[in-house]
């Protein structure tokens, strides 16, 4: 008869999770610290983001200011902003990802 009755070892199974969370939290912090940025209007407008979507930065060129036409350099805005957190998701799958299928993976954990 098999110790446990077949089980998988919990140790290990915690172990393994705790690893994974270790993962998790270096690629969240890493996703924090790295920089993306997105523009719009072939470059007027460049938004800066964090990978996990913070704004922190934003460069308008003086050629998009125009004081007839305030919409447009909102829009511009808007559509940079928008472009940086598009490379951020994106960022965030490719670090996430991975780890995210790793944790559904695990038998015995509701993920």
């Amino acid at each position: 008869m098999i110790p446990g009755g077949g089980q998988p070892n919990m140790q290990q199974l915690l172990q393994q999770a705790q690893r994974m969370q270790q993962d998790l939290a270096a690629a969240q912090q890493e996703l924090a610290e790295t920089e993306v940025e997105g523009s719009a209007g072939g470059g007027l407008v460049t938004a800066t983001v964090t990978g996990a979507g913070e704004l922190l930065g934003l460069v308008i060129d003086p050629k998009a200011v125009d004081p007839e036409d305030m919409e447009t350099l909102a829009d511009l805005v808007v559509a940079a902003v928008h472009n940086a957190n598009a490379s951020a998701q994106e960022l965030q799958q490719q670090k996430l990802g991975p780890l995210a299928q790793g944790l559904g993976g695990m038998p015995g954990l509701p993920f």
